[in-house]
């Protein structure tokens, strides 16, 4: 078994536009919503050759996922994070990855500040 990677790649705040939520203006209108993602890797061949096949090329994944939020269309913060999961897997394998998804206005009177939810994947 291949050792544990004690690196890992990090995005902070990245920003989607999504059809995400339970009331049914969220889902036609959508909304912003933010990711911060870790995804544990081995980045020790990219750093002795220093050539991107060696390591996961963020800028792909970040397409991947503006691209999956303009389609996508549900009800749920669980779901949406499962499906950003399986879009990590679709791309990279298996990887582990720890995520913090974040509506950025939820519409609950009086509250101005976020929902999120966290997720961990082994990979």
């Amino acid at each position: 078994m291949a050792p544990h990677p004690c690196s890992s790649i990090v995005v902070r705040g990245l920003r989607l536009w999504a059809h995400v939520g339970v009331l049914p203006f969220e889902r036609e209108l959508g909304q912003w919503f933010e990711l911060d993602l870790e995804l544990a890797v081995d980045l020790a061949p990219a750093g002795r050759s220093d050539h991107l096949a060696d390591t996961l090329d963020y800028s792909r994944l970040i397409a991947a996922l503006q691209c999956q939020a303009r389609h996508l269309r549900c009800q749920t913060l669980e779901h949406y994070s499962e499906q950003i999961l399986v879009e990590i897997t679709a791309l990279f394998g298996p990887v582990p990855v720890e995520l913090e998804l974040r509506k950025c206005a939820a519409p609950v009177p009086g509250f101005g500040g976020q929902v999120a939810v966290r997720r961990s994947h082994p990979g």
